[in-house]
């Protein structure tokens, strides 16, 4: 009986008998403003012993049906993973009495109620009860500091563009905190900050770092008149401490985007950097300001060898690339209706490349390690990306909808989001074509303006952009058949080493990581990728497997545990000696693995001795490396 009923029910359901009382009755968005008028938020953001945000909306409204959403899409994370599953205690009320409601059963991001006749305005209520571990996601809430997202803390109306929907945002702090936001102050009551009004999709924008030990840093151009400020909270005054030095490295990168874009999108840029053991790093990229989180020794551990991360310079690119102009699949009229990422390669393609660019222009990663540091992106994709034999790096465009950033157990052979790197790779061989074509009179620093240096001031609008429109700017710096050039790096067609040789290096192996690698080998672990074809951990546990590397190929997997090495107890010395010893015809070298609670010893008959990449200069060709990497007067 139930087999012959499921038929009728599913053609009910595609027929719209279900469907017209779930998806189909939340009002599409239109470009229309909200009518009923300016939506109140207040967030209570001083609960940090439980780590709660309290939320607060008074909502006008007219009488009738009326669908909230809660933003399902991140934007800059390219995927529908806003952390619904933290909010708790949702009421709404009107005039006191407690309203009804019902969440969508096709979009649990939806929440039907029915306003009742003569009420004028709601209030929404609810907790977000942030992570208080990492094992429930990224913690935003430390006795120390806070980072507010407002695009978890809000319901809008459903039926408009979230650039029609107008927010008059307030947040109450902890005592004697100092907070950072793009968003100008409007007022203040105590530890109440009553910002300005703006439309949904700026307020979305505009997040907050806070902390009890705070300092911003002016990082605007000499001559500019649009402030550039780096807002830093730290788990200790200690660690806000910067040298003079330091500061101006990270003014000549925010000069270097400038002289490299030509133009400014934005009336003011905010930088929101945290340095804590204790709140979650992250990248962010947003208009007027990003979101940035390192550990607490970002200035007190400076090597000035090794010099900064380029988290900052990719970041602070994204202004231009990915918030001014994104891809056309990519801009959405709100934060519900599906975002496509096929232009990723680009958006965040791009920034790779021109984050490293930056960095090493301003002197945040010297000339010698931002060359270090491509060679190990080069490696990746000459030697450790087993996956690219049935994978494009077009089809990785997709897996922050497909994988969500969760770990893989063969990264190498899955793949994960290598539009970054990959792409990366694809715009550096693109600079060193244009270079070598134009006979080095232009390069990708062209494009860079001729694409994203347009309309300089503006911020308030987006410009979208196509595939084509990529070619078409591409010809207009340098003719050339990029169409198919793009395409055959992006389906898989051709390898994505080729920007290293174009641009007068090569790509070599030698038994001592490069510098750069040394200085960011952090924790104990170790790299044998290029030999054995592993990683580890200071443990000993094993990370990627190099697919049919010789550690696979000896039955060797993922996520076991390396107990000894020719009969002594493991370290990264011990193994270091048998590689070497192998190479000079030794005996095979004999791990003990333990799988679980199983003990067992493989024998590796590697004679390639430590492999690790460095770049190498091809005498007789140009250097075009060296000038992309060296600051613009």
């Amino acid at each position: 009986m139930t087999l012959r009923l499921l038929p009728v029910a599913l053609s009910l359901l595609l027929a719209g008998g279900v469907h017209a009382q779930g998806a189909s009755s939340i009002p599409a968005p239109r470009d229309v403003a909200y009518a009923p008028g300016t939506i109140r938020l207040e967030v209570d953001a001083t609960n940090l012993s439980q780590r709660i945000f309290k939320i607060r909306q008074t909502i006008p409204v007219q009488a009738g049906p009326l669908t909230l959403l809660y933003p399902a899409w991140v934007p800059g994370g390219h995927s529908p993973r806003n952390a619904i599953d933290k909010i708790a205690g949702l009421t709404f009320k009107a005039n006191g009495t407690k309203l009804e409601w019902r969440r969508d059963t096709l979009n649990v991001h939806a929440f039907h109620l029915d306003v009742p006749q003569g009420v004028s305005e709601i209030t929404a209520e609810f907790d977000f009860l942030t992570a208080t571990g990492s094992g429930q996601g990224r913690v935003v809430m430390t006795p120390r500091m806070l980072n507010l997202q407002f695009l978890s803390t809000v319901l809008y109306p459903a039926g408009h563009y979230a650039g029609r929907i107008q927010f008059d945002p307030r947040v109450t702090y902890p005592a004697g905190w100092t907070a950072y936001t793009a968003l100008h102050e409007q007022g203040r009551s105590g530890d109440t900050v009553d910002y300005e009004d703006v439309p949904l999709d700026i307020l979305v924008d505009s997040p907050v770092y806070a902390g009890r030990h705070a300092k911003n840093i002016d990082l605007t151009p000499a001559g500019s008149k649009v402030p550039v400020r780096l807002g830093v909270v730290a788990d200790a005054p200690k660690f806000l401490q910067a040298k003079p030095e330091q500061v101006a490295i990270h003014k000549a990168m925010v000069e270097q985007a400038l002289k490299l874009f030509g133009a400014q999108h934005y009336d003011h840029y905010q930088f929101l950097f945290s340095l804590s053991g204790q709140m979650g790093g992250n990248g962010l990229e947003h208009q007027r300001s990003s979101e940035n989180g390192v550990g607490t020794d970002y200035f007190t551990g400076w090597n000035e060898k090794a010099g900064f991360t380029d988290l900052l310079a990719h970041e602070f690119v994204h202004s231009w690339n990915g918030k001014y102009r994104r891809g056309a699949d990519l801009w959405t009229p709100n934060f519900n209706v599906p975002m496509q990422d096929s232009l990723l390669w680009v958006y965040e393609g791009q920034t790779q490349y021109w984050g490293n660019v930056l960095a090493a222009r301003s002197g945040m990663r010297p000339l010698p390690a931002s060359r270090d540091a491509l060679a190990l992106v080069a490696a990746t994709y000459a030697d450790n990306r087993a996956g690219l034999q049935w994978r494009g790096i077009q089809d990785t465009t997709n897996d922050p909808i497909v994988v969500g950033r969760a770990a893989r157990a063969y990264l190498n052979y899955q793949m994960s989001e290598d539009y970054y790197r990959g792409g990366q790779m694809i715009w550096l061989e693109a600079d060193g074509l244009i270079r070598a074509k134009s006979g080095g009179r232009k390069s990708l620093d062209d494009f860079a303006r001729a694409f994203f240096g347009i309309n300089d001031g503006e911020w308030k609008t987006q410009a979208t952009y196509t595939f084509e429109d990529v070619v078409a700017t591409l010809n207009g710096v340098q003719p050339h058949d990029w169409a198919t050039f793009l395409r055959d790096r992006l389906d898989g067609k051709v390898g994505l080493t080729g920007g290293i040789e174009a641009s007068g290096w090569r790509l070599v192996y030698k038994e001592e990581p490069n510098a750069y690698a040394k200085a960011n080998a952090r924790g104990g672990g170790a790299d044998y990728t290029y030999s054995l074809g592993l990683s580890l951990n200071k443990e000993g546990v094993i990370g990627d497997v190099r697919w049919d590397g010789p550690a696979f190929k000896a039955g060797i997997g993922s996520g076991s545990t390396v107990i000894a090495v020719n009969g002594l107890a493991y370290d990264k010395d011990v193994l270091d000696e048998a590689i070497t010893a192998a190479k000079a015809g030794g005996a095979p070298i004999e791990l003990m693995l333990r799988d679980f609670d199983i003990y067992r010893t493989i024998k590796l008959d590697y004679r390639g001795g430590l492999r690790h990449p460095h770049l190498e200069r091809i005498e007789g060709k140009p250097d075009y490396l060296t000038p992309m990497l060296s600051a613009r007067r």
